[in-house]
C-alpha cells in the first residue's frame, strides 16, 4: 500500500476520564480527498492535531508520508500543513507580507517569487498590497490556505476550514481545495456541514462514539441507507440522510409529507 500517505491504525486517545478515540481506523490515499465527518466533540480535531504531531496518542499507531507521528514528528511536519477552525493570518500585515514572512521562516530561497505565484494563484494579485484585516472571510480563507502551501506539502489537514463564512465565501474555498487535489495534494478535511463533503470528498469516514462507524465514497454510503427508507423515497438519499440514519439518530422518510 505503497499510495497511502495517511495511516491511522486503532488509535486511542482520553482526555481524564473521557475517551474520545477509542480505537480509529482509516487510510488516506496520495491525491485524495478524505473529508471525516462527525458531530461537535467527536474528536475530528483530536485526530487532525495527532496527525500533525500537535498531540500524542495513547495508543494505536499514526504515519503521514510513511513517518510515524511519534518517532518521526520532524519528517512529519516537514511533510504537512494544517488549516485550523480560524485563519492564522496576520491582520497587520498585507497578504504578501503574510506569505513572505511563511517563506523566510520556512527557508525558501526566493521567497517574494514564491509569495506572488501563490497570489496569482490564489486569485490575491489585486489585493497583495493591502492589509489582511481589510479581507473578506473568503479572501482571508483562502490567504490561509496559501500560507499552508509554501514550501509545497504533500499533505494538507483542514480542520473545518468553512467555518463562520459565507455561502460565498465557502465556494471559494471549495474551488481551492478541488484545484489542490487536483494537484496532487492529499486532503484530510474535518467538517460538520455534510454538503461540503457531499461536494468535496473522494471518500467519506464518519466518526461516531469515538470510532469510525462507515468509511467509503458516496455511493458506497448510501447503500448503508436503510432499504425501508429507501422504498418510498423519489429522491437519492442526500448525505445528511445517510449520516443521520448510520449514527443512529434517525432520519425521516424523505417521501413522507412534513406533518404527515
Amino acid at each position: 500500500m505503497n499510495d497511502m500517505t495517511i495511516k491511522v491504525k486503532d488509535l486511542k486517545k482520553s482526555f481524564k476520564a473521557i475517551e474520545v478515540l477509542k480505537g480509529v481506523d482509516f487510510e488516506v490515499k496520495r491525491g485524495e480527498i478524505f473529508a471525516l465527518l462527525g458531530s461537535n466533540g467527536a474528536g475530528k480535531t483530536t485526530i487532525v492535531n495527532i496527525l500533525s504531531t500537535l498531540l500524542k496518542h495513547d495508543g494505536g499507531n499514526a504515519s503521514v508520508c510513511g513517518f510515524d507521528v511519534v518517532r518521526q514528528p520532524d519528517k512529519v511536519r516537514q511533510s504537512i500543513s494544517l488549516t485550523g477552525q480560524f485563519a492564522a493570518v496576520d491582520g497587520i500585515l498585507t497578504g504578501r507580507e503574510n506569505l513572505i514572512l511563511i517563506a523566510k521562516l520556512r527557508g525558501i530561497q526566493n521567497p517574494s517569487q514564491t509569495a506572488d505565484n501563490l497570489l496569482k494563484r490564489f486569485g490575491l494579485s489585486e489585493a497583495a498590497n493591502k492589509r489582511a484585516a481589510t479581507y473578506s472571510g473568503g479572501m482571508t480563507r483562502r490567504l490561509d490556505i496559501a500560507m499552508s502551501l509554501v514550501g509545497t506539502p504533500a499533505v494538507i489537514f483542514l480542520d473545518e476550514p468553512t467555518t463562520g463564512l459565507d455561502p460565498e465565501g465557502r465556494l471559494e474555498v471549495w474551488k481551492t481545495v478541488e484545484e489542490l487535489a487536483g494537484g496532487g495534494t492529499t486532503i484530510l478535511l474535518t467538517t460538520q456541514y455534510l454538503d461540503e463533503a457531499e461536494q468535496l470528498a473522494d471518500r467519506i469516514a464518519i466518526l461516531h462514539g469515538g470510532k469510525i462507524i462507515a468509511n467509503g465514497t458516496l455511493e458506497e454510503l448510501k447503500k448503508l441507507f436503510p432499504p425501508a427508507e429507501v422504498e418510498y423515497i423519489e429522491k437519492q438519499p442526500s448525505l445528511e440522510d445517510i449520516f443521520l440514519a448510520i449514527i443512529g439518530t434517525g432520519a425521516p422518510t424523505r417521501g413522507e409529507k412534513k406533518g404527515a
